[in-house]
């Protein structure tokens, strides 16, 4: 897996955990010698008096030991000449030293490494976690112990300016002849990967039970292919990860899913049951025995490039050459429109966007550009792609209409994360018999872009409703969208004076933006009205709260906010398309609906196109005008509105 996988993994997974200050500073440890990975032997301490050794605790596969890498060369550079040495250590289990050995090629590491066998070093500093590091003095005293800085928390990674280097300030103190002013820091990083000793008559194994639980909740990301920063399909490598993977079972980190279990039933949900949960406990507790390798379950089949139920039909890119990600800043949402050449009308039965460089898509969604004269109904969406969202299959019979001579429309938001990358996103699409799609889907949308959050508020609430739901329809899914102030998200229906909670998220996590597909099809007659509640948390209390002293208001990007919920609606064919009886009416419709839009339009060009000269520029745009719906899918290749732009799109959503 390449570094940009990593941060990726880093966000998404989140796959390790902040832990707590332990009290380590101020201790003594005893002196020691590794041979490092060169053969050279590493003394700690040095000869040399008044020399501070900074010990880093390392893990090949570890996706925050990963991201720390470059940063230990860049510390080892700068002090060197100051008398301040690093060395590395891995003490995981699950690391060769032919692993180690990789690693230290592949981030050009310029301080000695060495491998820990059996945990030796590890136990005597009592080391938990990757990524922890000790600074000691030539007495061996520990004079800081923590983290090396503050820019990553579970699901968190912070701008460089928001960050405090803690480890960097902590060496300057001690080489001015001070005492660090913060001697001990709260640590993040994986488990280290401890030699477990087995218990003899342990009541569960990994070949008769744990493997089987690890296929039906863990492997479909993490198998060699997919966006899990490790493999969990070999018991020398699962072995290595046992008291991580208990972990961020028993804090609900993983399997990712935020869906309240007590409202609504999902048919797409991960969650793990708590007889499965048990008996992971109790292997670990248990040392983690292998068990008979007679027992082994067949293995799953490898990862797919599509996991679509086939390789679809048409593979489309966002352009002819990737689009270069700049190392830093900020990149305004791109857009790119593409001819997939399509001559005939298509009922879309399955789609999947993958992006070229999940290190810096932060999101990517596809949208319909149908021709001019085509009549077009709900919210033109066709695919997206945020962490969390598996390929999309629509059930049997229904299928996504995408009329002959449409355009795709690839909205890109793109989180520079340090490293010039390059991006060449595709979406793949399959398409079903129209002579079987009963049904038609299409996506309606609801939201609420006039808020303003207050600083330092904790519990700021927003409401809105979806639109034009059809009556005749079926509701399927469900998809919130919020950002990193996003606190909890619940969608409730309203009959007379009962309240019914279809969805409860109350926990939203930016980092895994899920589409809820409900089991069972919801009879949008039968549901009343709909409102959803996204709550924001704008206090210091959010540790991923990009500024607490700002109000915040609707926007791009990920310091803005949104409080949008797309809804998957599907409606009978039959009931689409007008018998002669009902020709008038819909023609009479049709009409109103353009009279509509075109006062709709002429109030936008009126309220924002400041020069006259036609055409409204992003800069016209207030920061809570609407970017991310259909305002964006119908914007000119030079980032310009146009009338004709409002119009179409206003005719697409209904207004």
């Amino acid at each position: 897996m390449s570094q940009s996988r990593w941060v990726a993994a880093f966000a998404v997974f989140s796959c390790f955990l902040q832990a707590p200050a332990t009290g380590r500073s101020e201790t003594t440890m005893a002196p020691f010698t590794l041979t490092a990975l060169d053969g050279t032997s590493v003394a700690v301490p040095a000869a040399m008096d008044g020399e501070f050794t900074v010990v880093c605790f390392l893990g090949t596969e570890c996706p925050l030991a990963r991201l720390y890498a470059p940063k230990l060369n860049e510390l080892a550079e700068a002090f060197a000449p100051r008398n301040v040495r690093f060395v590395g250590i891995d003490s995981n289990c699950q690391d060769s030293a032919e692993d180690l050995q990789t690693f230290r090629d592949e981030f050009q590491l310029t301080i000695p490494v060495a491998k820990d066998a059996e945990n030796v070093i590890a136990d005597a500093f009592r080391a938990e976690r990757m990524s922890e590091v000790f600074v000691l003095d030539s007495a061996m005293q520990v004079r800081y112990h923590g983290r090396i800085d503050d820019r990553y928390r579970p699901g968190v990674s912070r701008t460089v300016t928001n960050v405090r280097n803690d480890l960097r300030i902590a060496l300057e103190e001690l080489l001015a002849g001070n005492p660090v002013s913060v001697p001990e820091t709260d640590m993040t990083g994986c488990l280290i990967g401890r030699v477990k000793q087995q218990q003899a008559d342990a009541k569960y194994t990994y070949c008769r039970d744990v493997a089987r639980i690890l296929q039906r909740n863990c492997v479909e990301c993490h198998q060699e292919g997919e966006i899990g920063p490790f493999a969990l399909t070999d018991y020398e490598e699962v072995v290595g990860w046992a008291d991580m993977m208990v972990e961020v079972v028993d804090n609900g980190r993983m399997p990712p899913w935020h869906a309240s279990p007590e409202h609504g039933a999902f048919a797409n949900a991960r969650t793990m049951s708590e007889a499965d949960k048990q008996v992971l406990r109790d292997w670990v507790a248990a040392g983690a025995p292998y068990g008979d390798a007679a027992e082994l379950p067949a293995a799953l089949p490898p990862a797919k490039a599509w996991n679509l139920d086939r390789e679809p039909d048409l593979v489309v890119a966002m352009r002819d050459r990737p689009f270069v990600v700049p190392a830093e800043g900020t990149v305004e949402y791109q857009y790119f429109v593409v001819d997939p050449k399509l001559t005939e009308d298509k009922w879309m039965t399955g789609a999947q966007v993958v992006p070229g460089s999940h290190a810096v898509v932060h999101h990517c969604i596809v949208f319909l550009r149908p021709p001019d004269s085509e009549e077009f109904r709900g919210v033109s969406w066709l695919a997206a792609y945020v962490p969390g969202q598996r390929a999309t299959m629509l059930p049997p019979g229904h299928g996504r209409r995408v009329p002959a001579g449409s355009q795709l429309v690839f909205q890109m938001h793109y989180t520079p994360n340090g490293k010039e990358q390059e991006d060449l996103t595709r979406i793949g699409l399959s398409f079903g018999n129209g002579a079987e799609i009963t049904h038609e889907v299409y996506s309606q949308i609801g939201l609420d872009q006039e808020f303003e959050i207050p600083p330092g508020e904790a519990n700021f609430s927003v409401t809105a409703s979806p639109r034009h739901l059809p009556a005749n329809g079926t509701l399927l899914a469900v998809a919130p969208h919020m950002h990193v102030r996003g606190k909890s998200f619940r969608l409730v229906s309203h009959q007379g004076d009962a309240r019914t909670i279809l969805l409860d998220v109350p926990h939203y996590d930016f980092n895994w933006q899920h589409v809820y597909a409900f089991a069972k099809p919801l009879p949008i007659a039968s549901l009343g009205k709909l409102e959803f509640c996204a709550t924001f948390d704008n206090s210091a209390g959010n540790p991923v709260n990009p500024d607490p002293k700002q109000h915040v208001y609707w926007g791009d990007q990920t310091w803005e906010e949104m409080a949008v919920a797309f809804f998957e609606v599907a409606v009978p064919r039959s009931a689409t398309a007008p018998t002669p009886s009902t020709v008038d009416d819909a023609a009479a419709q049709v009409a109103q609906r353009r009279e509509k839009a075109g006062q709709h339009a002429d109030r936008f060009m009126k309220k924002f196109d400041a020069n006259g000269d036609g055409l409204v520029d992003r800069h016209e745009l207030p920061l809570a005008t609407e970017r991310f719906g259909d305002w964006s899918l119908n914007e000119n290749a030079d980032g310009s509105l146009t009338r004709e732009d409002i119009f179409r799109a206003a005719m697409q959503r209904d207004l």
